[in-house]
């Protein structure tokens, strides 16, 4: 069975293509026209295993949140898809990941009843033009349209950069380890018979 998605989303705002492949090899192009964020995705396709490629264009000169914002709900869209009716998934996953003074925990379920609770005091600012705030933009996109239950922590650091990418590798083994399918579950993993 095949578990890949093309998700096309285009406003008056952006334009948004992703394609996904849960069973991949990390394989990724990636092409937002924000720099920081293609560098963050590399780490959720290389780290999650996923065959990802994703082309956005925006309008960068108005704000990057638009863009950020769209492809985490593309990208939120495609997860859905690729999983179908979720018959198998493992479901449930936390991931614990340190970036040199850093460390971030992202712990998921595949619930199908869309949550977000983002702690992280210490992320504002920016990374060159990219304003850290849209970290959190980025995951309520992405928990709403994949229907997960998302929970995000920056435990402690002080480099930006490592605080946001320990939490986008956390997020990449994360999905990687509920996505996953496991032999021993025959149906869906919920005892009410769907997700």
């Amino acid at each position: 069975m095949s578990r890949t998605a093309r998700v096309c989303r285009k406003t008056s705002e952006t334009d948004v293509t992703v394609e996904l492949n849960l069973d991949g090899a990390g394989r990724h192009t990636l092409q937002t026209q924000i720099p920081f964020l293609d560098h963050m995705l590399a780490q959720l396709a290389t780290h999650g295993l996923f065959d990802l490629n994703i082309e956005a264009r925006g309008d960068l000169q108005v704000d990057l949140h638009h863009t950020v914002e769209d492809v985490g709900i593309a990208l939120g869209d495609a997860f859905a898809q690729a999983m179908g009716d979720k018959r198998g998934i493992r479901r449930f996953a936390s991931a614990l990941v340190p970036l040199d003074e850093a460390l971030a925990r992202v712990a998921l379920d595949i619930s199908g009843r869309p949550y977000m609770v983002y702690e992280a005091p210490q992320l504002h600012g920016r990374i060159e033009s990219f304003d850290v705030a849209l970290v959190k933009e980025f995951m309520r996109a992405l928990a709403m349209n994949m229907k997960v239950n998302l929970h995000v922590g920056v435990l402690y650091g002080e480099n930006l950069h490592h605080c946001v990418e320990a939490i986008f590798k956390a997020l990449a083994k994360s999905l990687d380890q509920a996505t996953a399918i496991d032999p021993r579950v025959a149906e869906v993993p919920s005892t009410k018979g769907s997700l």
